[in-house]
């Protein structure tokens, strides 16, 4: 399916994975390999999939990196995030902050393994998360829903609820709004360690975000070498 209104992407890529070590110690998590495939080259796929070839990959680590990204994929532009090291993922959000309002956004993780090519070509009729359904309890981070269906709470922690999978989908109008609400968090000392979903948090009395469902195995983000090795055990069956 590919979306007859403008859509661009943020991929976040600047962070350091240091759970991955040693294999990030000379290569960024998002170019890490699965099954042969760099993880964050299965996120570029399903965008492009959908029709969306503007994609800005905003770097740090090892950013150099990603270079090779651009000569691949053309429509890729790199954003450097020059804080990576000692600010939290709200610094990459600002870093793209020019893009956000110019059109409807997906921000994703890079770090993503997505195994269903179709993932991202759902019609999204608003402002959401994609989300998986846990069972019991989760540590991570979740949403609670109003009764409308829209999300009441982004953060860590509860029980029988969504779980954030790393992608999210900003209509026009509210990538507007997140931009403001960014910039503003952004500027106050002591919000340097904030995430950015915490911002989208505090202002969900003027963003409708609502939950686009995922199922179990359509995507997975891998944190450790050993889930690496767990995941690329299971695709070998």
């Amino acid at each position: 399916m590919e979306s007859t209104v403008k859509e661009t992407a943020i991929l976040m890529a600047a962070g350091m994975g240091t759970r991955m070590r040693p294999l990030t110690e000379d290569t960024p998590k998002p170019l890490i390999k699965v099954n042969g495939t760099a993880m964050i080259e299965t996120v570029i796929a399903c965008l492009r999939k959908r029709g969306i070839d503007e994609i800005y990959i905003v770097t740090g680590y090892l950013g150099g990196q990603f270079e090779s990204l651009k000569e691949k994929y053309p429509g890729i532009t790199l954003i450097e995030n020059p804080v990576y090291d000692t600010h939290n993922n709200i610094s990459s959000v600002y870093a793209a902050c020019d893009i956000l309002g110019e059109s409807d956004t997906f921000i994703c993780e890079a770090d993503l393994y997505i195994s269903d090519p179709n993932l991202l070509c759902a019609k999204l009729e608003g402002s959401c998360y994609f989300g998986r359904m846990v069972e019991g309890h989760s540590d991570d981070w979740v949403f609670d829903l109003g009764e409308d269906g829209f999300i009441t709470r982004v953060g860590k922690g509860g029980d029988d609820c969504y779980n954030m999978v790393g992608i999210s989908y900003f209509k026009k109008e509210d990538a507007l709004i997140l931009k403001e609400a960014i910039k503003a968090a952004y500027g106050k000392p002591g919000n340097e360690q904030l995430f950015w979903d915490d911002v989208a948090d505090a202002n969900l009395d003027r963003l409708k975000l609502g939950i686009h469902p995922v199922e179990e195995g359509q995507i997975a983000e891998i944190d450790t070498c050993e889930e690496l090795r767990q995941m690329e055990e299971k695709l070998r069956q």
